[in-house]
């Protein structure tokens, strides 16, 4: 393909998308095929000759599209926000071109540059404290990962790396063989499960917590626990603590585990994944106070602040004790400027980075902060609205609070039913969503996910909803409660959908 292939195509591709993303109601939000399906329609090997583009264009819609899962489609309400905005992809072309590995800052200035200038545009909208950023009192900053999970994963490695050298110099005899086995972390019975992986990849012991009535990590559990953890000859020295968990979106205490991780020298981590970014909206950020006791923050942008995957941000007070952690300084990386800047390289697992502070740049300059307010605002007020028709229904009830874009309900009758109302909407095929399960209360999530959700595809939704209850209360019958249920989610079974009649919002 010489340039003006490119051009062409680069057209025609950058119509495709935009044609795809303003008329996503149209395709079926789940795809209908099974396992191995791409094998059975593409050869076993790569063509000896090359192909006419033209041809290979073609067979996006015949081959891709058939297995793919909408995420950004006003029907899809699984998991957590997915970001996309033009501007962000923009920013991941214009990366994808430059093509730069910018693990120095003398591999491409630009790239570590924008990255601290960026991250700190964003500490500051959240309203993080000063010592989280590049241009603070101190020596923390802003770092762009990829997902949560491997922050989480870093973060613990450097609060390891951290508390070995600290016992080691107290204690030169010890070996660090013995120090390994006695480390303990602690995290909320809430939590991600990338903060257990993480446990095991670093070879520490976590601890899961349990949560109050509000689903969120009190002081008084984290201080019986490290007490009776090191009455038993372990060593606390990590807690990963939540604001928006991933089943409730709950929130842990940090004004009360915040002092008792400062007073027993624990890092404090924050997994603010999803909820992170409504604190560019005032009225949320009381849900962080405390935050003062961290040692690191993060949140993903590509959540909930449209910028599409991947990108995670974290902030540390101290970089220091990532660099400590990780810096391996070969000759060849070297460069005369070291020290005046970050080299990113120091702050993360992988040598090499893509540009991706492009796509932060170009979508806050083109919506401002106001802009990604008011996106914020809209999806809490979506799901507020969401909440009212399924209490105003009268068969279901809410499980657990709703503060931002999540809502989390079940039916009335109990989790047998609630089980067989998400097969049942699964099998009708117009919307998506996905179940969470929590202390044996079953319940159904509704996330406000896509940047085009109206208040028209909410109402759909939940006509869609209330229509699968009424087939399931109804064929339900002398349904008994102690009676075991099977739930077949098959997603490959659904049933034909015809195009929704609502008109595209641009």
């Amino acid at each position: 393909m010489n340039a003006e292939d490119f051009r062409k195509y680069g057209r025609k591709m950058v119509d495709y998308i935009a044609d795809y993303l303003e008329n996503i109601r149209e395709r079926e939000v789940v795809h209908k095929v099974t396992p191995g399906y791409l094998k059975k329609r593409l050869p076993d090997e790569a063509p000896e000759n090359p192909e006419d583009f033209e041809e290979v264009f073609k067979d996006i819609e015949k081959f891709i599209m058939p297995g793919v899962t909408h995420w950004h489609s006003p029907y899809f309400h699984g998991y957590f926000a997915a970001g996309n905005t033009y501007p962000s992809i923009l920013g991941d072309m214009l990366s994808d071109a430059i093509g730069c590995i910018g693990f120095s800052w003398a591999a491409s200035p630009a790239c570590t540059e924008l990255e601290v200038i960026t991250t700190d545009w964003l500490g500051k909208m959240l309203a993080l404290p000063e010592e989280f950023l590049h241009c603070g009192p101190g020596n923390g900053g802003g770092v762009i990962q990829s997902t949560a999970s491997e922050t989480t994963f870093l973060c613990l490695l450097a609060a390891r790396n951290k508390i070995v050298d600290k016992i080691k110099k107290e204690n030169p005899d010890i070996r660090e063989k013995d120090i390994l086995p006695r480390l303990v972390g602690y995290c909320t019975d809430q939590g991600n499960s990338s903060v257990h992986r993480s446990a095991l990849l670093g070879a520490v012991k976590m601890h899961k917590l349990e949560s109050d009535e509000n689903l969120s990590l009190r002081g008084d559990t984290l201080k019986e626990a490290i007490e009776r953890d090191k009455n038993d000859g372990l060593i606390p020295f990590f807690l990963c603590a939540s604001l928006g968990t991933t089943g409730t979106c709950a929130f842990d205490n940090l004004e009360e585990i915040g002092p008792i991780c400062e007073a027993e020298h624990i890092w404090m981590h924050i997994d603010a994944a999803y909820a992170g970014s409504a604190f560019v909206c005032p009225e949320y950020r009381h849900y962080m106070k405390g935050i003062q006791y961290a040692e690191t923050f993060s949140v993903n942008p590509h959540k909930w602040m449209l910028i599409n995957f991947d990108l995670s941000v974290m902030w540390i007070k101290n970089s220091s004790y990532l660099v400590d952690a990780f810096n391996v300084d070969p000759i060849y990386l070297r460069h005369t400027n070291e020290g005046k800047v970050p080299d990113y390289r120091h702050w993360q697992i992988p040598l090499g980075r893509r540009f991706r502070s492009l796509k932060l740049w170009f979508m806050l300059r083109s919506y401002g902060v106001s802009g990604v307010q008011k996106y914020i605002r809209k999806h809490c007020q979506l799901a507020k609205e969401f909440e009212k028709l399924i209490l105003d229904d009268g068969r279901f009830e809410i499980t657990s609070k709703t503060v931002m874009g999540l809502v989390c309900f079940r039916l009335k009758k109990g989790n047998k039913l609630t089980e067989l109302l998400l097969s049942e909407i699964l099998e009708d095929g117009r919307i998506y969503m996905i179940p969470a399960l929590c202390r044996d209360v079953y319940f159904l999530r509704l996330a406000v996910v896509a940047e085009r959700t109206t208040s028209e595809d909410i109402r759909f939704s939940f006509e869609v909803i209330k229509t699968c209850a009424d087939k399931v209360l109804r064929s339900s019958g002398d349904f008994k409660e102690d009676e075991p249920v099977f739930v077949d989610i098959d997603l490959s079974r659904k049933k034909p959908t015809q195009p929704s009649k609502i008109k595209t919002h641009k």
